[in-house]
């Protein structure tokens, strides 16, 4: 059993790392205890971003995308992935232990295993998506996506939608006047420029989409330079906006969250959409509480979807399993 878990290992994790992540910073490490057979997921605090995400809020996102994928990967090989989320109450940054159970004893999720393909397949799309209009069965789908991992998903009215657009013009005027936010984000952009971090890891200029001609989409510019070389196009005329949030805002509900944005995206993907996600407003403590609908349930916002169709994105480096797993 221990040597089969130990021989599935490098695979669940290299799904695992496909998730998202704030810059892509990646930041995670996994350890696999073959005594036990007990995979355990921390938080990288060498790739923490002091700046836009100084309580590690987003970090835990992205680790709970991570175990999502990897919860896929597990049951896309017949297992079930049961995970322990904040084992050891003396290492905050040992956030999950996942133990794989035996095929036989416990039926696995049908549901995570069809989104296999999609976790290789999303992509986070700063293009231009068209205008045409996501059919409603698709975003009831979404929400219950969110509801399956005890989170909730809304689509936002009109005005909600306008002010969450506002909300990201806000936050870039904030960025532009920090300049510690401003090198922040230029650290882990790749543009080829001299003395960069390495090619695996940080968003490359490929990613960043093209400028647009408007400002009424709300995808990061990524702070550079006006003469950096990067083509301009027309984005759709209003985006379709979804928000992702929890009733309370603790440690547990950030990878509550991660794992449901994470479902989100792939069930999206598997669907035929494009994605991308606006962080911006929610790294600011004074416009994060702004982007929640005062009518609605959900008390915190965690991320905001940009969701519609477009055109293929490319994938976005990720570093090697070798690098993020060690075996004991």
């Amino acid at each position: 059993m221990r040597d089969r878990v130990t021989e599935a290992v490098p695979a669940l994790v290299a799904a695992a790392v496909a998730a998202p992540s704030m810059h892509n910073a990646q930041p995670w490490r996994f350890v696999h205890r073959t005594d036990t057979g007990v995979l355990s997921l921390y938080g990288d605090p060498d790739r923490a971003l002091p700046v836009g995400d100084p309580e590690h809020r987003g970090m835990h996102l992205g680790c709970g995308g991570a175990l999502f994928n990897l919860r896929v990967a597990a049951a896309q090989q017949g297992w079930d992935a049961v995970a322990e989320v904040f084992p050891d109450r003396r290492d905050p940054w040992r956030l999950v232990d996942v133990t794989l159970e035996e095929p036989d004893t416990v039926p696995f999720d049908r549901g995570l295993a069809d989104l296999f393909p999609a976790v290789e397949a999303r992509h986070t799309n700063r293009s231009p998506f068209s205008d045409e209009q996501i059919p409603p069965e698709i975003f009831d789908e979404l929400c219950a996506a969110a509801l399956l991992e005890g989170a909730r998903l809304a689509v936002p009215s009109d005005w909600h939608a306008d002010d969450l657009v506002d909300l990201v013009h806000d936050a870039e005027l904030h960025e532009a006047a920090s300049d510690l936010m401003r090198a922040e984000i230029i650290a882990w952009t790749r543009t080829g420029r001299a003395g960069e971090g390495p090619a695996a890891e940080g968003v490359p200029s490929y990613a960043f989409g093209p400028r647009q001609h408007d400002v009424k989409v709300p995808v990061r510019d990524f702070g550079l330079p006006r003469d950096t070389q990067r083509a301009t196009a027309t984005f759709e005329e209003r985006p379709q906006l979804a928000v992702l949030g929890t009733e309370t805002d603790d440690p547990a509900d950030w990878l509550r969250a991660g794992q449901a944005m994470e479902r989100i995206l792939l069930v999206a993907t598997r669907d035929g959409l494009a994605t991308s996600m606006m962080s911006q407003p929610l790294e600011w403590p004074e416009l994060r509480s702004m982007a929640r609908d005062p009518a609605s349930r959900m008390g915190f916002v965690h991320m905001v979807f940009r969701l519609g169709y477009g055109p293929p994105a490319a994938p976005t480096p990720r570093r090697p399993v070798a690098d993020v797993l060690t075996v004991v």
